[in-house]
């Protein structure tokens, strides 16, 4: 276990240091577990989140043909219109993301919005950076508050057989999207507060003509498909991304008809960022590579002797070490493989889990926003501005996700523990 854990370790500390070369790390470490017999070739298949990793590409496809019919642009005037400068620009999109990742897989919603921020950023002559860091933290933060929100939250879901309802109210009690909301509040003023010397004035420009509404009705259609298959039971583990996957591929032969050229169906895979697609790949090989050299049970057994007998303890430690963790492993893995410890820890001391759950899912879904590899969404994000020439300092991240993860994360552990605790 202990070669595990310092690779584990040595893995996260180049990844933060070589910021361009992530993607190499990871499938290097990934490989490394492999090969040294960490993670067995049996396990392989069954470490990967497949169902993520189509997500991610067939969004990515949509958002394509979504950029290319001008309804970002358009979104961005209509922005422009209502909000007086810069600092005001950047909270809307942060809540129009937010309000987005509600309902749409927190990366689905970076691929939709960062579109947005970029065009408006290059209309206004200033990096597009900080902007994309807001909306990606933003919806992380929202991607808690209902069962389609995030890929973590569709997983406790399926986990603790919850449907979407439970999030809004579950065994009679105001449940996990009242928590978020809170949190949502008070990261909003904290945003104002970093932002508020922005006041630039945006420049006035004429609407843009949508040249395509197709692409915008597969986006609100996979929303839909999306919100309707967590009501069904029984799905196979890859529905979401079949679902993604499936529309991407309808939009991308709608496109070649209409251009009557295959390139139409060409342009929304080349656009597919597999960088970020196999930076998440080696992520997932590796948290299977330590989860069976037992480094997440052992961490199970510090939690419940930290815990000892007392509830709010261990619901204490479980949702702060969970917002440590995730801040640099990715939280859809880490919830993964938490669930059965927290539910392990739940029997052995005879209570209810629910406390313990959603402080894993708060604490964990939060947690990834203090680092730039510490959430699915926010490796999308800088992988979006890496693409158009951006790169991201982790000074830039830091500058935002850690103000922003206490005041989300601080409101919602007092609240669940107040609700679902005492």
């Amino acid at each position: 276990m202990i070669y595990a854990v310092i690779l584990f370790a040595a893995t996260y500390v180049l990844m933060l240091a070589l910021q361009k070369y992530r993607t190499y790390v990871a499938l290097a470490s990934a490989l490394c577990f492999i090969v040294s017999g960490m993670l067995p070739l049996d396990k392989i298949v069954g470490s990967i989140d497949f169902n993520v990793l189509l997500m991610i590409a067939g969004t990515m496809g949509i958002v394509s043909l979504f950029i290319e019919s001008k309804m970002p642009a358009l979104l961005a005037d209509i922005i422009i219109e209502k909000v007086p400068n810069i600092c005001w620009a950047t909270i809307a999109l942060a809540l129009f993301a937010g309000a987005i990742s509600a309902l749409v897989d927190n990366v689905a919603t970076v691929l939709m919005v960062a579109p947005i921020a970029l065009v408006m950023a290059k209309r206004a002559n200033i990096s597009p950076v900080p902007m994309i860091i807001a909306i990606a933290v933003s919806s992380n933060l929202q991607g808690a508050a209902t069962l389609v929100g995030d890929t973590t939250a569709i997983l406790l879901g399926g986990y603790a057989d919850m449907n979407f309802l439970d999030f809004f109210v579950y065994k009679g009690k105001p449940s996990m999207f009242f928590a978020v909301e809170l949190g949502a509040v008070l990261s909003a003023v904290i945003l104002y507060f970093l932002f508020r010397k922005e006041k630039q004035k945006l420049p006035e420009t004429k609407r843009t003509v949508v040249t395509d509404y197709v692409p915008t009705i597969l986006i609100v259609t996979m929303i839909v498909l999306l919100v309707v298959a967590s009501f069904i039971p029984n799905t196979p583990s890859i529905t979401n991304g079949l679902i993604c996957t499936t529309l991407m591929v309808i939009g991308g032969i709608y496109s070649s008809i209409r251009k009557k050229s295959l390139n139409g169906i060409l342009n929304p895979l080349r656009e597919i960022d597999f960088g970020t697609i196999f930076l998440l790949f080696g992520l997932f090989l590796i948290i299977g590579g330590i989860k069976e050299q037992g480094v997440i049970d052992a961490l199970a057994g510090i939690f419940a002797n930290i815990g000892g007998n007392s509830l709010f303890l261990i619901y204490t430690v479980i949702l702060w070490a969970s917002v440590l963790f995730s801040a640099f492993i990715d939280n859809i893995p880490y919830v993964a493989t938490m669930l059965p410890v927290v539910q392990g820890i739940a029997a052995a001391m005879g209570v209810d889990p629910t406390v313990l759950y959603f402080g894993l899912l708060s604490g964990a879904t939060l947690g990834g926003n203090m680092t730039p590899i510490g959430a699915s969404a926010n490796i999308t994000g800088i992988g979006i501005l890496r693409r158009n020439g951006y790169e991201v300092k982790n000074s830039d991240f830091f500058r935002i996700g850690i103000p922003f993860t206490l005041a989300a994360v601080i409101p919602a552990y007092i609240y669940i523990w107040v609700v679902f605790g005492m």
